[in-house]
């Protein structure tokens, strides 16, 4: 914690350290606590894309609340996993060259699907979108 204040306060001479590496290492949790909080906020994704997905089929405003609620489980799911690796490394794997084009496909169809939802009012492509950013998180996050 003092390492990350000497940072912050810009008082360590260390230039080399940035200040989200300093955070990083300040906020180490147990393994323990880790495996916790990676079920919880799965186990949050999960019940907010069933939750979603049981929405479709509410009328007029189920589109948009499938959208809202599907997007923002498959988000959780994604963040569930920083628990586990830690939030850098497991944006640098995201980032890798093997997962680049994925990680940047899997936020443009969530964007998209935000605004088939909201813009274009369409069922069909906001059902697709989300069908292929939950496949694309799959592959950006396991493989």
């Amino acid at each position: 914690m003092d390492k990350l204040k000497k940072v912050l306060s810009g008082q360590d001479g260390n230039d080399d350290l940035n200040v989200l590496q300093a955070a990083n290492e300040a906020s180490t949790l147990g393994w323990g606590t880790r495996v916790k909080a990676f079920l919880a906020c799965f186990v949050a994704g999960v019940l907010c894309s069933v939750l979603g997905t049981c929405l479709l089929w509410v009328p007029r405003k189920g589109l948009t609340l499938f959208a809202v609620f599907y997007s923002l489980g498959n988000i959780a799911s994604l963040l569930s996993t920083m628990f586990l690796t830690g939030p850098l490394k497991q944006l640098k794997r995201m980032c890798d060259k093997t997962r680049a084009l994925a990680t940047g496909i899997m936020i443009t169809c969530l964007v998209l699907t935000f605004c088939a939802a909201f813009w274009w009012k369409n069922k069909g492509l906001a059902l697709l979108f989300c069908i292929l950013h939950y496949a694309l998180l799959y592959m950006t996050v396991m493989l």
